[in-house]
């Protein structure tokens, strides 16, 4: 299992945000690189990275930053405002391992079926959800998708990496919601990055333990619980590449 440590800029610093509102900020760096730099060190091999002000404003507005989180050498994936072709190919251009695609993938899964033809296992589609509905735009709008049926959907055209992310834990430190992680583990065939809540180790024991049973749980994202202290990245990174 793969541990994300998670990177959110805004306004060019990393930040976190709670259940995804704006004004629900607190800025731990103000060189996004910073961290990343420090992840490198601890062992991680990979990075996820979430342009906040291109997933308010419908286009990327961090690629600098992009850039020099790559150059650190970790494996980057990146998100936030990737609605267009154009888009896509200057993220992987910046540095990106893999692009993930959110608003634009509930609104046009076509898009998201040339993207997969163009750029194959690079792209990723993020859905975040709401009561088990798909949330987009920031998370400030909730659709009509159920996230599970649209996870099948994505699987279908070829999407082998989803990102679930439950708002209502996200930034909370309250622990995954696992009732809608193990529905969405069953319900496709993709691999699934969990990803809102983790706050202890023990939660990524769980996790991890998941993995037995659930061949397609691919690794789990973690922000703010790293940033507060509340775990160490070297002590997760053993847990998660245990037997």
């Amino acid at each position: 299992m793969i541990i994300y440590p998670a990177v959110d800029i805004k306004d060019g610093k990393c930040v976190r945000l709670k259940q995804g509102l704006a004004h629900e900020t607190t800025t731990y760096f103000s060189d996004p690189a910073e961290p990343a730099r420090l992840f490198a060190a601890e062992g991680s091999p990979w990075i996820h990275v979430v342009d906040l002000d291109g997933a308010f404003n419908g286009t990327p507005r961090n690629l600098d930053a992009l850039g020099r989180i790559a150059a650190t050498g970790l494996k980057v994936q990146f998100g936030g405002g990737l609605r267009d072709a154009a888009s896509v190919e200057a993220a992987i251009a910046a540095g990106a391992s893999r692009v993930i695609l959110g608003t634009k993938a509930a609104a046009d899964e076509g898009f998201v079926a040339e993207m997969v033809k163009a750029h194959g296992s690079k792209i990723a589609v993020g859905i975040d959800a709401k009561d088990g509905l798909v949330a987009v735009k920031g998370w400030v709008e909730v659709t009509g998708h159920k996230a599970v049926d649209f996870a099948v959907r994505m699987a279908a055209v070829g999407v082998r990496t989803i990102i679930y992310t439950d708002i209502a834990t996200d930034g909370m430190l309250s622990g995954p919601n696992f009732v809608a992680l193990e529905q969405m583990l069953l319900g496709t065939t993709a691999n699934i990055i969990a990803s809102g809540g983790v706050s202890r180790r023990e939660d990524i024991i769980r996790l991890k333990a998941m993995t037995k049973t659930h061949a397609n749980l691919d690794g789990a994202i973690v922000g703010k619980a790293l940033y507060e202290k509340r775990v160490e990245l070297p002590d997760l990174l053993a847990i998660a590449g245990g037997a």
